[in-house]
């Protein structure tokens, strides 16, 4: 009996948070991701900063994203006899616009934006030093879902293709972009 006076009211309190929109509980959400892409450096960091906007739109989420990579790699190569060590610094950041529905507990969304990616090449040896860099800007697009098993907490996957080309031959860029897998956990307040 004082199983069923200790579960009911939690249960109570578990179903009103979840039928509580989700509009009401936040508007701001910060995240944190881990990322693989299949160019060099490999694996990397991603932090996230969204906004929702328009939350009057019933099951529909319209919103904004700033978002910010860090991917760093160090390795040796050898040329002529003489090993090098080298490190690779590659981060990027953007903006974005986002769109999704609300089914339940699973959020789907697309995205597209733009965004600023930045490589550093630095070769540490005292015979050839030397240093290289590189900045461009790009589209991105991207699809991915959150999970909501708490209302303040959204587990998520999402795939993000980039490209430098121009954004008017999208048929031909998805073909030749640098994709990125994420996987991370965003915070809503």
């Amino acid at each position: 009996m004082k199983f069923k006076k200790t579960i009911f009211p939690i249960v109570i309190v578990g179903l009103f948070i979840c039928a509580l929109p989700q509009k009401m509980l936040a508007q701001w959400s910060i995240g944190a991701s881990y990322e693989i892409r299949n160019e060099k450096p490999k694996n990397g960091f991603g932090v996230r900063l969204e906004r929702d906007i328009l939350q009057k739109i019933p099951v529909v989420n319209l919103g904004l994203r700033a978002h910010f990579s860090y991917f760093s790699d160090k390795n040796s190569f050898s040329r002529n006899g003489t090993t090098y060590d080298s490190e690779i610094k590659n981060y990027d950041y953007g903006l974005a616009a986002i769109g999704g529905v609300s089914v339940g507990l699973i959020s789907p969304y697309v995205g597209l934006g733009l965004g600023s990616n930045n490589a550093k090449f630095d070769v540490k040896n005292a015979s050839l030093p030397g240093e290289g860099s590189d900045s461009n800007l790009y589209w991105n697009g991207f699809v991915g879902a959150k999970v909501s098993p708490i209302p303040v907490i959204k587990p998520f996957v999402e795939y993000r293709i980039q490209s430098t080309k121009e954004f008017n031959k999208l048929d031909q860029n998805v073909n030749t972009s640098n994709g990125r897998l994420m996987f991370g956990i965003s915070l809503a307040f």
